[in-house]
């Protein structure tokens, strides 16, 4: 795993400055000639810059994904070689030992801000932009505020309190007197949905490239946003959830109206797997509302490829020389797509017992979502897995498990080797059974009638999960494996009807990199982590001194060196880092 080594202390200021190399040699804010301005070829320059920046600024260390910062969560192992392989993502995964001057941490924080700054350099340069002479500059500014508030949001699920850069006219020197905590964690999210609203008003229903944000996208990303925000965070001396807002969760429901998508032509597919295969013919489908997009045979050595998940490639001889096995699903996930006679998880006990393939019965998301032991792996039978260093560059100290939704069948056109491994697919960022499961969440906290209609959404997921068998037609017949899965058919209190939504959540998004975020916001992280790291021992040994703190290990601390340029402007998170 590459170790990023950054020397001296880095401030904001420094990570926001202009963007020149797109301006033809030209400072974008203050020098351009009043013709220059009224020229697209500049606008259009920066704006194109401000996407790419969120291909080109991740990393396999750093991807915007996230996957790197789940490894905190019960649904995955860090994997790799060992605990010292990564070792500060195994700080991470078992919350013990995490410093504020470790590189990953403040490596995110700057790569996330140089992509605010690259749209924050493109807004100002909009703003001076004659309208005449551009005719799309009011979309463009609302596509604009949309990146910023995705860059804000990522910040924000990390760290928690983060200075906002929403004024793109700031001075350089100006940065550094930002303050971390000058908004409540309230007022924080709310500058986030300012910019989604304005970018909501604006977008339109389509757009002519894919990798534009439309009206839906805005949706999706607003019901997410006052979805967490309705988990109000905003004792500064705790983490924990102090009450939940009727409110924003009304402002989640009406941002996940089924009309505002089927306006934009986005509904479920027909099939789960296909949300995560990297032919064309799957890629920006119908529930891909706004997805990151990569590309291969460009013009360019490797194309638009997507580097950051490099590290997630299992290490097969001859095959896939080279691949370090990261990010490898938990026995306690898996565990969780047992389900019963009746086709249902278990929803109180799922970790009662490890699964069982030749036994168990299960939801078919599970052989779409991991790759297990005795199994083709990526679905081609040339590669059954087994319990062997192949599957495991740990020896199984992480298991034999490999996560499936981020690679692609070694033998086709689309994994690459450059100085990792990549591959074109596209990363989904709003999918629409992300947005079902987001309203129904909000319908069961409401309590105002509505619980049925959340479990018909749970179900609406459930029976497509229950079709999405072409790639695993023959498994039960070849491999003995057992599905079994069915809708909900009960009447259900909002205890328990919100017990299932939650693993609803669990199954659908499972290696998605939501399960961390969502156990913070709903305020138990820590409750859920310390059974998990109790449980989880006897399957993963690092767990044996794995200890979660309430308070603190729910964010990561503000950097060292960030703290240290800020001009005694930034606050140190809680926990006594």
């Amino acid at each position: 795993m590459k170790k990023t080594i950054h020397t001296g202390l880095i401030s904001l200021a420094l990570l926001c400055g202009g963007c020149s190399d797109f301006l033809d040699g030209q400072t974008p804010q203050g020098t351009l000639s009043d013709e220059q301005v009224k020229d697209p070829k500049y606008v259009d320059n920066l704006v194109i810059s401000a996407y790419a920046v969120w291909i080109s600024a991740e990393d396999i260390n750093s991807s915007f994904s996230m996957w790197n910062f789940d490894v905190r969560s019960d649904d995955a192992y860090k994997g790799g070689n060992g605990t010292s392989d990564g070792d500060v993502f195994h700080q991470l995964e078992v919350s013990q030992g995490i410093l504020t001057t470790n590189w990953n941490i403040n490596d995110m924080w700057q790569r996330l801000y140089n992509c605010i700054s690259r749209v924050n350099t493109a807004i100002a340069l909009l703003s001076q932009t004659d309208a005449t002479a551009y005719p799309l500059k009011t979309e463009r500014l609302a596509e604009m505020k949309f990146l910023r508030a995705y860059g804000h949001f990522l910040l924000k699920r990390l760290y928690k309190n983060i200075p906002f850069v929403v004024d793109e006219n700031l001075k350089t020197e100006e940065y550094n007197n930002l303050s971390n905590t000058q908004y409540t964690n309230d007022g924080g999210w709310q500058l986030i949905i300012d910019d989604l609203e304005e970018a909501y008003a604006v977008l339109p229903v389509k757009q002519d490239q894919v990798g534009r944000p439309s009206k839906a996208a805005a949706a999706a990303f607003l019901t997410k946003v006052y979805l967490y925000k309705a988990y109000r965070q905003d004792d500064a001396r705790t983490n924990e959830v102090t009450s939940i807002s009727k409110d924003d969760l009304k402002k989640a429901v009406e941002y996940s109206e089924a009309a505002i998508y089927k306006a934009g032509g986005y509904d479920l597919e027909a099939d789960f797997h296909n949300n995560f295969r990297p032919e064309t013919l799957y890629e920006n489908g119908v529930e891909s509302i706004w997805a990151m997009q990569y590309s291969m045979n460009d013009g360019t050595t490797y194309g638009n490829l997507n580097w950051s998940y490099g590290l997630i490639v299992p290490n097969i001889p001859g095959v896939t020389d080279g691949g370090c096995d990261f990010y490898k699903p938990s026995q306690n996930m898996v565990n969780a797509f047992r389900t019963d006679a009746n086709g249902l998880p278990y929803l109180d006990d799922f970790n009662k017992n490890d699964y069982d393939k030749n036994k168990d019965y299960a939801d078919p998301r599970l052989f779409l979502t991991v790759g297990i032991p005795g199994l083709p792996y990526m679905f081609n039978k040339k590669y059954i897995m087994d319990e062997s260093a192949v599957w495991s560059r740990s020896n199984g100290l992480y298991g034999y498990y490999v996560t499936l939704k981020q690679n692609v069948d070694p033998d086709g056109q689309y994994l690459i080797k450059g100085s990792w491994w990549g591959t074109p697919m596209n990363r989904i960022v709003f999918r629409y059974a992300d947005v079902l499961l987001e309203r129904a969440e909000a319908l069961v906290q409401l309590n105002d009638g509505r619980i049925a209609e959340a479990v018909d959404l749970v179900n609406r997921v459930r029976a497509r999960a229950k079709q999405s068998i072409g790639s695993i037609a023959d498994y039960e017949s070849t491999y003995g494996v057992r599905l079994n899965i069915r809708n909900y058919s009960g009447t259900y209190g909002q205890a328990e009807a919100l017990k299932i939504v939650k693993m609803e959540r669990r199954l659908e998004m499972g290696m998605e990199s939501e399960r961390f975020f969502d156990l913070v916001r709903w305020g138990e992280a820590a409750t859920v982590l310390n059974k998990y790291y109790a449980e989880e021992a006897n399957d993963c040994s690092i767990y044996s001194a794995a200890n979660f703190t309430k308070n603190k290990n729910e964010y990561l601390p503000i950097p060292y060196a960030q703290v240290a340029a800020s001009n005694g402007n930034y606050t140190q998170n809680i926990g006594g880092w």
